[in-house]
């Protein structure tokens, strides 16, 4: 693939289903569409090796309720014979329990530690996060681009190298929305929060923001330029260079500034000692300021977070005092539904779990190379492209003798 991968571990050719992974029965998950609470153990239910069968319910309730933990509109999960229905805590516990991994639950120490953490801090935290794992992937798309110099992806659903770069602009389009609006919020609700405290308190963060915009905006002309020339010129070659440099600067510009924030300036949040009502308006006026982020690019917020920290983000949105916004958000994540397929295993160790949907190279391909977890979202006309991506993955990462990797594919559902 070039040298965007480093040097890793071989992988092995033969991939094979995994004898021991256990495939896990239909859950079926009964609730009211309109509740909050269904909706929540939905998407903590797509993170599970699941087929999910969602049977709404006729009754209606109140939100708000179902979010505190009462019963007044009952959520039921069935798995089998056994039926499980009650507070979100005790739904999240069964889940954890029947299903392990990757869980969906704090530990009892991280609970307590995020209780004692202010709300805003625990926000932008989790931000930084998904714009860290958004930022790696296109820095990595940047390096494979420039390695290549013009040639075809491996991954033919990356179509002509015009057509690559056309989607490479969308994602990188994507991340710097969520940058900036990120950038907008701490300028409009964070920062001066501290300023009214002491005035020199957030005076190092706008500094950065306001060094790093004219790079963001190097980037999105570096991608405009790379467009019009013609691919496999010195000239192209010359430019992806240009870029992928520039995104390896932002991306540890961006690395310096959120480890800053978060060492020197989230902590003194407790020290602002901001009453329940005021920390919980702050929070509102986020989500006000990032209304693309927590709109249409919502569930491309939450696919930069882990599981845990997924999960973490939505108790956030669950203090939300409008009840159609919270809704809006929670309905937009359910809308990509994912039923998982089979499970493969290298003798490497590496865990794949096959599903519906869309396969996006660059979305996963690090955590596959590292071995991790990944969802790999699949439809019938990527299965090829799946094949295809392996079998290169085979030859150039691992041993140049070995045979040719070869994958076998199911689609029944577990």
């Amino acid at each position: 693939m070039g040298n965007c991968w480093g040097k890793t571990e071989k992988l092995t050719a033969e991939i094979v289903p995994h004898d021991g992974a256990k495939l896990y029965p239909t859950v079926r998950l009964y609730g009211s569409p309109k509740s909050i609470l269904a909706a929540y153990i939905r998407f903590a239910l797509l993170h599970k090796s699941v087929s999910l069968d969602f049977i709404p319910s006729n009754e209606t309730a109140s939100e708000r309720d179902v979010v505190s933990g009462s019963n007044t509109d009952p959520v039921t999960i069935q798995v089998g014979p056994e039926v499980v229905s009650g507070s979100r805590e005790t739904l999240l516990r069964f889940i954890d329990s029947r299903f392990p991994s990757p869980s969906v639950r704090s530990g009892v120490k991280e609970e307590e530690k995020d209780e004692t953490t202010a709300l805003m801090a625990r926000l932008v935290k989790l931000q930084h996060k998904s714009v860290t794992w958004h930022m790696e992937r296109v820095v990595r798309w940047g390096e494979d681009l420039a390695t290549r110099g013009g040639k075809k992806a491996m991954d033919p659903t990356m179509g002509s190298p015009v057509m690559e770069i056309k989607k490479f602009g969308r994602s990188y389009s994507e991340v710097l929305e969520v940058m900036m609006e990120h950038a907008k919020m701490e300028e409009t609700v964070l920062f001066p929060i501290f300023d009214k405290a002491d005035r020199g308190l957030s005076k190092a963060a706008k500094e950065e923001h306001a060094r790093d915009l004219p790079i963001m905006n190097g980037i999105k002309e570096d991608i405009k330029t790379v467009g019009v020339l013609n691919p496999g010129s010195p000239d192209y070659r010359e430019a992806l260079c240009n870029l992928s440099g520039r995104l390896k600067l932002l991306q540890e510009h961006c690395k310096q500034h959120f480890s800053e924030e978060e060492v020197e300036l989230l902590p003194l949040m407790e020290a602002l000692e901001l009453s329940k009502v005021q920390e919980e308006r702050a929070l509102e006026q986020c989500f006000d300021v990032m209304q693309g982020t927590h709109g249409r690019l919502f569930k491309y917020l939450l696919d930069g977070l882990q599981p845990i920290d997924a999960m973490k983000y939505l108790d956030l949105i669950n203090k939300c005092r409008d009840k159609d916004r919270m809704e809006s958000m929670l309905q937009m994540i359910m809308k990509h539904k994912l039923i998982p397929l089979s499970l493969f295993k290298t003798s490497f160790g590496i865990v794949i779990v096959l599903t519906h949907g869309t396969l996006n190279t660059y979305d996963r391909l690090t955590k596959f190379l590292l071995g991790d977890l990944i969802l790999w979202d699949l439809d019938q006309s990527s299965t090829a492209a799946l094949t295809s991506l392996i079998t290169s993955l085979n030859n150039s990462v691992g041993d140049k003798s070995a045979s040719s990797a070869t994958l076998r594919l199911t689609t029944e559902s577990p």
